[in-house]
C-alpha cells in the first residue's frame, strides 16, 4: 500500500514538473513572439517618420507588419503595392463617378484628365513593382534609380490631378469633387511615402 501512495506521489510530481516545463516553454515562445512583432512594428514606425506623411505611413504599413518583418526592401516594395492598390481602386471610383454623370463643362474636362494622369501613375507604379522584383546587389544602383525615376513620374501626376480639381468652380458638382479629391489627396500622400522609402534604401545600401 505505502509503495502504491509513493509511486502515485511520484507520478503526480513528474507530471506537475511536465506541466510546469510546458507551461515555461509556451510563455518563452509567445513572449518571443511578442517581442518578433514588436521589433517588426518598431522598425516599421522608425522608417515611417522620415516620411513626409508618417501617420498614414505607419497606418498602412503596419498590417503587413509580419510579411515586413524588419527587411527595408520588403517595406519598400510592400509602400509601392499598398500606393498602387490605393491608385486602382481611386481610378475605378473615378470611372464610376463620370460614368453617373453630373459633371459638366471645366468639372468633366478635370475629371478626364485626373483619369488620364490616374492611368499613367498606376502604369509607373506597375514598372516599379516590376522592377523592384529583380532587385540584386549587382544591379542594385540602376534598378534603384529607374524606380525613383519612375515614382516620381507617378507623383507628379498624383498631383497634376488635384491641382486640376482645385482650379474649377467651386458651385459645380462639389460632393462630386471633394471625393475624388479626397481619394486622390490620399494616393499623392502613399505615393510621396514610397519614395521617401525607397531614396531610404537607396541612401542606406552600402
Amino acid at each position: 500500500m505505502e509503495y502504491a501512495m509513493i509511486r502515485s506521489s511520484n507520478s503526480k510530481c513528474v507530471a506537475t514538473i511536465l506541466l510546469v516545463i510546458v507551461l515555461t516553454i509556451i510563455n518563452c515562445g509567445e513572449a518571443k513572439g511578442r517581442e518578433f512583432r514588436q521589433s517588426n512594428t518598431v522598425f516599421i514606425r522608425s522608417s515611417c517618420s522620415s516620411t513626409t506623411y508618417p501617420k498614414l505611413c505607419y497606418t498602412s504599413l503596419v498590417k503587413h507588419a509580419a510579411f515586413i518583418q524588419t527587411n527595408p526592401v520588403l517595406l519598400t516594395g510592400t509602400a509601392l503595392n499598398v500606393t498602387l492598390s490605393s491608385a486602382k481602386s481611386t481610378s475605378a471610383a473615378m470611372s464610376t463617378m463620370a460614368r453617373s454623370g453630373g459633371l459638366s463643362g471645366r468639372d468633366a474636362a478635370a475629371m478626364q484628365d485626373c483619369m488620364e494622369v490616374l492611368a499613367d501613375s498606376v502604369e509607373e507604379l506597375t514598372k516599379s513593382i516590376g522592377e523592384m522584383s529583380h532587385l540584386r546587389t549587382s544591379n542594385f544602383e540602376g534598378t534603384m534609380s529607374d524606380v525613383q525615376t519612375w515614382v516620381s513620374a507617378a507623383l507628379t501626376d498624383d498631383t497634376t490631378c488635384t491641382d486640376g480639381f482645385q482650379q474649377t468652380p467651386s458651385s459645380v458638382a462639389e460632393d462630386v469633387k471633394t471625393a475624388v479629391r479626397g481619394r486622390v489627396v490620399e494616393v499623392a500622400q502613399l505615393t510621396s511615402n514610397a519614395l521617401a522609402l525607397i531614396n531610404q534604401l537607396a541612401n542606406g545600401h552600402p
